[in-house]
This record gives structure tokens, C-alpha cells and sequence, in this order.
């Protein structure tokens, strides 16, 4: 009776442990230098997200999802921002926005910024279009200035770029 009482349990469970996971990325600038990290952790209903982030300019930085998992050269290998479903750019554009669009970080004097905020467009490993750990990956981005949340982000130059992946 019990091992058929543990065996019903796991079987409940296989289906939560097949589809949760976590994820991480660490952010670097382009001459090698740390700027942090961010997790992602997958909930019922979107994905958890807690960056912790160091050595930034003080002031604001644009944050964002992009739709490929590879950070070479200048940043641009990180592609466009991850937008499944083809919404626009911008928090307050008419078009609504995209899965990649994040809060802008604030920077204090001393480079760190810390945020966590649930973003229920975003899955991990579910295999759908928002999918962030697709064929291709996503990575993400701290950018060197804020975001407008309009439909042209203005977050300006790519600082630090982090490739998201699943947590060991």
C-alpha cells in the first residue's frame, strides 16, 4: 500500500517537475568585465524575475529580453527584442508591448541596482511561443541609458549582455 501510495504521488508530481525550471544569466560587457546576474523562475503563470546587477554607470538602464541566446562582438548576435505574438516596443505604446520589455533598472552611485517582477508573458521550457529557452536561446540586456516604454525604446548602446540559461 505504501509503495503504491509514493508511486500515485510521483505521478502527480511528474508533470510540475517536467515543467518547472529555473534559469540564469550572467551579464558581461564587452571587454569581459561582470555586470551582474539575473534569475528566471518559472511559476504557474509566467516567470519570476530577480536581477542583481554591479559596476553600472549611476542613472537608468533599459532592460530587455532579446530573441537569441548568443552575446559576441558589439551585442547585436542577442537579435531584436523577444516579442512572440509581434507586439510592439514600450510599457506605454498604443500597440501594447512585448515579452521582452522589462522595468528600467536604476543604477545607485556605487553601480548596483537590484529588481524582482513577475512578467506573465514569459514561459521557460514549455516549448510555446514565449518560450525564452527556444532552439535559438534568448539572452538579456542591461543597456547604458533608460528606456522612453515607448515604441522607440531610446535605451540606447547594449552594455551588458547575459545568455539565459537553465539552471543547474
Amino acid at each position: 500500500m505504501t509503495r503504491f501510495a509514493l508511486a500515485a504521488t510521483a505521478a502527480l508530481l511528474l508533470p510540475v517537475a517536467a515543467t518547472a525550471q529555473d534559469a540564469t544569466a550572467t551579464l558581461m560587457a564587452q571587454d569581459g568585465t561582470e555586470h551582474g546576474t539575473v534569475n528566471f523562475t518559472q511559476g504557474p503563470n509566467g516567470v519570476l524575475v530577480e536581477a542583481r546587477a554591479t559596476g553600472l554607470p549611476e542613472g537608468p538602464h533599459g532592460f530587455h529580453i532579446h530573441e537569441t541566446g548568443a552575446c559576441e562582438g558589439d551585442f547585436t548576435s542577442a537579435g531584436d527584442h523577444f516579442a512572440p505574438g509581434g507586439n510592439g516596443h514600450g510599457f506605454l505604446s498604443d500597440g501594447g508591448y512585448h515579452a521582452g520589455d522589462l522595468p528600467i533598472l536604476h543604477a545607485a552611485a556605487d553601480g548596483t541596482a537590484t529588481a524582482d517582477f513577475f512578467v506573465p508573458q514569459l514561459s521557460l521550457g514549455d516549448g510555446g511561443e514565449a518560450d525564452m529557452m527556444d532552439e535559438d536561446g534568448s539572452a538579456v540586456m542591461f543597456h547604458a541609458e533608460g528606456d522612453s516604454y515607448m515604441e522607440e525604446a531610446g535605451s540606447g548602446d547594449r552594455l551588458a549582455c547575459g545568455v539565459i540559461e537553465a539552471a543547474e
